[in-house]
């Protein structure tokens, strides 16, 4: 039988906040964001539905919650060390989250009522950001780049229809089905994913150097800087930012 709140039977801890939230995530991880409900959420507990709003108010503030665990997971940059060491471990800890965590990557920024997790990453990522030299407006723009990128492949990843293991046999079927008819596409699976040891995932470290390296030449007082005008036009009397 269900326990109730508050109750938990031996070997298993007693019903709280903090195991209603780790259980939604389990669920989450197990059948998706869609199949988190209160009732399943529930039997993935072992308890009433109703023992639930003990602890919780609703779904929105499960949401809330998951959400503010997937945060808490991935690292955060210290603003004291180079800024783009502490991106890259930034970026690839948030990459990582998101694969233990697919159903996330749509959630991650879409709450109004953000947890103390998700305000101390925003705010220490900021405070890296500006440590480094970046001026207010430049932040803002790097940050949203920076996620744009990370939460851009992490879909892309978890959309594939292969991973690192299958690849190769996904690969030389989809050529069967079209080959001499798209030479390019031909061209990119002999030459570059059919070769020994491809992943996916190394093209991550490739699209995060470039944007680094482009929003390196936006701090003041950089010899580079001269040919990066994010968010402006090629008017040479603006200055970039």
């Amino acid at each position: 039988m269900p326990e109730s709140a508050g109750e938990g039977p031996a070997g298993r801890a007693p019903l709280s906040r903090e195991r209603v939230l780790r259980g939604a995530v389990a669920v989450a991880d197990a059948s998706g964001i869609g199949a988190l409900t209160m009732r399943s959420l529930a039997s993935e507990l072992g308890v009433k539905p109703m023992s639930l709003y003990h602890y919780v108010a609703g779904k929105d503030e499960i949401l809330d919650g998951i959400v503010d665990l997937v945060f808490s997971e991935i690292e955060l940059p210290a603003s004291g060390g180079d800024w783009r060491s502490q991106m890259r471990l930034r970026a690839n800890s948030a990459r990582h989250a998101l694969r233990r965590h697919p159903w996330a990557i749509g959630l991650m920024e879409s709450r109004a009522h953000p947890g103390p997790a998700t305000l101390r990453h925003h705010d220490a990522t900021l405070g890296t950001l500006r440590a480094a030299g970046f001026s207010v407006a430049m932040t803002a723009h790097a940050y949203a780049l920076l996620d744009s990128y990370i939460y851009g492949f992490a879909l892309q990843e978890a959309a594939l229809p292969f991973n690192a293991e299958t690849v190769t046999e996904s690969t030389q079927a989809f050529m069967q089905q079209v080959a001499g008819e798209y030479p390019y596409l031909t061209e990119i699976a002999t030459e570059h994913i059919l070769r020994p040891g491809y992943d996916f995932g190394d093209e991550f470290e490739v699209g995060l150097t470039v944007i680094l390296d482009a929003l390196s030449r936006s701090i003041p007082g950089d010899r580079s800087q001269s040919g990066l005008t994010i968010g402006r036009g090629a008017d040479p009397s603006r200055p970039a930012i």
